[in-house]
């Protein structure tokens, strides 16, 4: 059954582009001829989801299937919900524009906590039943990978089945489970009990938690004898060889970021001890140079965008960077396509490299210092100076920019006042440098945007066991920086501390806070990362109606014994490691990048990447 969309109901909402698909490079199946239905589903914005690389990889990987049809499905805006309730239309996904209900697989990727009450919002609006147990043969499985997986017990009640790691390889192994499952018409346990052998896969509902008086947790046990105690990621070894699409969706209206992507490579070597994509993206393993042209070449030819974004976690430290670059260059210069650059480091900015990136087009600069001190640098283990930053917004001024855009943290371990002082030090020298070039050759209007947000603790970084600030210390410290950043030239944006509070909860949650997440649903939070949305007020009643304190996650100190509600779940790198480096971070020491040395983090029993490729790495591959 097609979901038929009238012209007087997309009329009637913001962006009906959003709900139309029919784009260039869309995928266009028989879904009767398939045996397997996923709908992929981002729960955001057609214009966010549109932006995420993993959704376009395991789009086109799983079309690359004869017998599968992979569909997209993004969260209705408000306007369009209303009126899909209002007419009684379901969910339904952008390629067949068919219920999401009568598909086989519903699978959700979690990018950010806030987006948790979306994906109940979706489901609900899917007709499936929100809790797993509550599911019945015939309905869709629903599962659920991406960074936020790696804690995945917020969410353990409403999902059928968890991805952990890389995509690539284990989605095909789940498709072809299920196909011999279908085949065989076997029960909906039947199935999770086939797939919880495969290496990655978490199935919630076969393992139960005890807790302790005080509320921690006591043990994480399994239901069955065989079932895995230790879900260990996956990971792809050799990215040369492994699926990237040559076409991607081209929308038809703008979204986050529109242009080509190409991934360099994934992981990162510096070890800075708050960003958790730094640690369960490990190892690094690059591409190379000439396998990124042949993307790029396919991509753009494919697409038309006069973009390119070479992306990574810090794309400035990938080894092929100038050969990349300078080839690109060649190809692309004559087609008016521009090179974008992300995820610059401070300490190894090149106005040469900026010079031939942005050859077509000039756009601003993004640095990201994180801290306003030495000190707290060194406590984080950024791994750069105040040197570096003024070294770099020099060249960049003498070389024509006159936009910087600087990123810091408030709240991080150990910080005091002198720390946040630091900030507004910090940006005002940035100033003082861009009036160090000569008047002639100073590019219009300076502009120089600070912006902080909130530390929020993760699983699987060496501040796990860190306290967040609370929200009237947040707010103290937003309003001290206020008060100081006062140049004409500076302008400061920050984050709403109520929303990095509600993000720490749910970043270390257990299992108990599925409660306060539906009981939210329930109150109407939704679209919890859009302030017009945000409800602040009603997540507060949700937590007092469940009993549950929200304190107890975001602002509570962990003793080093604790379990964690993620400790079932092996990213490689050990929590022996994690706690040397939160010792290390006590004493203001900076740990080597994996350039440099071996730190012993774990990740070299993957064995691939730079844990076999460097070989000058000293130490060992980690933890006892």
């Amino acid at each position: 059954m097609q979901v038929i969309l009238r012209d007087e109901l997309l009329q009637s909402v913001e962006k009906p582009a959003r709900y139309t698909g029919g784009e260039l490079n869309a995928f266009v199946k028989n879904p009767a001829e398939v045996d397997i239905r996923f709908a992929f589903c981002f729960p955001d914005t057609y214009e966010v989801g549109m932006s995420h690389l993993g959704m376009r990889i395991l789009y086109g990987l799983l079309n690359e299937r004869v017998d599968t049809y992979c569909e997209r499905v993004f969260a209705p805006w408000i306007d369009m919900e209303a009126r899909m309730r209002e007419n009684k239309i379901p969910l339904f996904s952008l390629e067949s524009r068919e219920p999401v209900g009568n598909f086989d697989f519903v699978g959700f990727t979690l990018q950010y906590e806030m987006s948790y009450t979306n994906v109940l919002n979706m489901l609900d609006l899917a007709g499936i039943p929100l809790l797993r147990d509550d599911r019945k043969e015939g309905q869709p499985f629903v599962c659920a990978g991406g960074p936020c997986a790696y804690n995945p017990e917020p969410l353990a009640d409403f999902v059928d089945f968890f991805m952990m790691g890389e995509g690539e390889e284990i989605i095909n192994e789940v498709m072809d489970a299920y196909k011999q499952w279908k085949s065989e018409k076997a029960s909906r346990n039947d199935f999770l009990n086939r797939i919880v052998s495969i290496e990655g896969i978490y199935v919630p509902g076969f393992y139960s938690f005890s807790y302790n008086e005080d509320g921690t947790i006591k043990a994480f046990e399994a239901l069955r004898e065989g079932y895995p105690t230790k879900i260990r990621k996956r990971i792809i070894g050799d990215l040369d060889s492994v699926y990237y699409p040559d076409k991607m969706v081209v929308p038809y209206l703008s979204i986050v970021h529109d242009r080509t992507t190409l991934e360099l490579f994934r992981g990162c070597t510096r070890g800075c001890r708050f960003c958790q994509a730094g640690f369960v993206y490990r190892p690094v393993r690059e591409r190379t140079p000439a396998r990124l042209k042949e993307m790029a070449n396919r991509l753009q030819d494919s697409t038309g965008y006069e973009e390119i974004s070479l992306i990574s976690l810090s794309t400035s430290d990938y080894s092929g960077l100038p050969e990349l670059t300078s080839s690109l260059l060649d190809d692309m210069e004559a087609k008016k396509v521009n090179l974008a650059l992300p995820s610059l480091r401070i300490d190894s900015f090149s106005l040469e490299l900026m010079e031939k990136a942005q050859k077509v087009r000039k756009s601003g600069l993004t640095f990201a210092p994180e801290a306003g001190t030495q000190r707290l640098r060194d406590v984080i283990n950024k791994g750069v100076t105040q040197e570096d930053l003024l070294n770099s917004v020099g060249l960049a001024f003498k070389g024509g920019w006159n936009g910087v855009k600087l990123y810091f943290m408030i709240g991080l371990p150990t910080e005091t006042m002198e720390d946040v002082e630091g900030i507004a030090v910090l940006g005002k020298k940035v100033v003082d440098e861009y009036y160090q070039v000569p008047k002639d050759s100073r590019n219009r209007r300076l502009e120089v945007t600070i912006s902080t947000s909130s530390f929020v603790p993760k699983p699987f970084t060496p501040f796990q066991w860190e306290p967040q600030d609370s929200m009237d210390t947040l707010r103290e410290k937003q309003s001290y920086l206020k008060m100081r950043i006062k140049d004409k030239h500076l302008r400061y944006n920050w984050h709403d501390p109520e929303t990095s509070f509600l993000e720490a909860v749910f970043a270390r949650g257990d299992r108990r806070t599925g409660r306060v997440l539906l009981r939210a649903w329930e109150l109407g939070c939704k679209f919890d990362s859009w302030r017009e949305h945000f409800k602040f007020d009603e997540w507060m009643n949700a937590f007092e109606d469940c009993g549950i304190d929200p304190a107890f996650y975001a602002n509570r100190k962990r003793g080093y014994d604790e379990v964690f509600p993620w400790d079932h779940i092996d990213v490689g790198v050990s929590k022996g490691f994690l706690l040397r480096e939160n010792g290390r971070a006590q004493q203001e020491e900076i740990t080597p990048n994996c350039m440099t040395s071996c730190s012993g983090c774990g990740v070299a029993s993957f064995g691939c990447g730079i844990c076999i490729d460097y070989q000058g790495r000293k130490g060992g591959d980690g933890d006892e």
